[in-house]
C-alpha cells in the first residue's frame, strides 16, 4: 500500500520462479492478466517470454521473474516515478535474496533502474556490470507484439544467455574473493 497503485489493483504481483536461480528477469509492471492471476508475464507478452525461454532450453520454473512495480498501473500505462520509487525497496530485497549472476532487464524501465544514463537501443544484447551483478538488457517481449520486426532481435539476445551464464559461473568460481569487471571480449561473445 506504499503508493496509489494499491487502490486500483486486484492483487499484488510480487514475482515467481526459482528463488535460487542464477537468472532473474525484471519487466516493467503487471498487466491485466497478471493483475487477475497474481503472476508475472502470463498474458501475450508472457507467451513470448515462455517461447524465448524454451528456445534456450529453460522454463519459467528455472528462473525468477518479477517487475519493477508490483501492482498494475491503470489502463496499462507506464509506471510513474513515484510508483517506481515506492516499489524500489521490494525489488532491491528480491535482488539481494535471489542473488542472481545475471539480471535480464526487459524494457527501458528495468534497464534504467541500473543504468539511467544509457540508451536501451544501444545497450541491448550486451552485458553490463553493476554492483557485482551482470545486467543483460533487452527489449520487452511486448515490444514484439507491437513491432514484429523486433522479434529476431529478442531471439538473438536470448540466444546469448546460456553462454553468458556459463561464462559468469566460471568467472565466479575463478574469482571467489574479488570479481574483476568482465568485458564482452573476455566472455568470448563478440570476438
Amino acid at each position: 500500500s506504499a503508493c496509489s497503485l494499491s487502490k486500483t489493483r486486484s492483487q499484488t504481483v510480487p514475482g515467481e520462479g526459482n528463488p535460487t536461480s542464477r537468472i532473474m528477469f525484471i519487466g516493467e509492471a503487471p498487466g491485466y492478466n497478471e493483475d487477475q492471476r497474481g503472476t508475472p508475464f502470463v498474458g501475450r507478452a508472457g507467451n513470448i517470454l515462455e517461447q524465448l525461454l524454451q528456445s534456450i532450453g529453460l522454463n519459467r520454473g528455472e528462473v525468477f521473474i518479477t517487475n519493477m512495480v508490483k501492482c498494475r498501473p491503470p489502463k496499462n500505462r507506464d509506471p510513474q516515478v513515484e510508483e517506481l520509487n515506492s516499489c524500489s525497496n521490494f525489488l532491491d530485497d528480491q535482488i539481494i535474496a535471489i542473488n542472481p549472476s545475471i539480471i535480464v532487464t526487459l524494457g527501458r524501465f528495468s534497464f534504467a533502474k541500473f543504468f539511467p544514463d544509457l540508451s536501451l537501443n544501444r545497450s541491448r544484447g550486451h552485458p553490463h556490470l553493476w554492483n557485482g551483478i551482470n545486467i543483460f538488457p533487452m527489449y520487452h517481449p511486448a515490444a514484439a507484439l507491437y513491432n514484429p520486426a523486433l522479434r529476431p532481435r529478442l531471439e538473438l539476445d536470448f540466444s546469448k544467455i546460456p553462454q553468458l551464464l556459463d561464462n559468469f559461473l566460471k568467472a565466479d568460481l575463478m574469482t571467489s574473493e574479488t570479481a574483476p569487471d568482465v568485458t564482452e571480449r573476455q566472455l568470448g561473445l563478440f570476438d
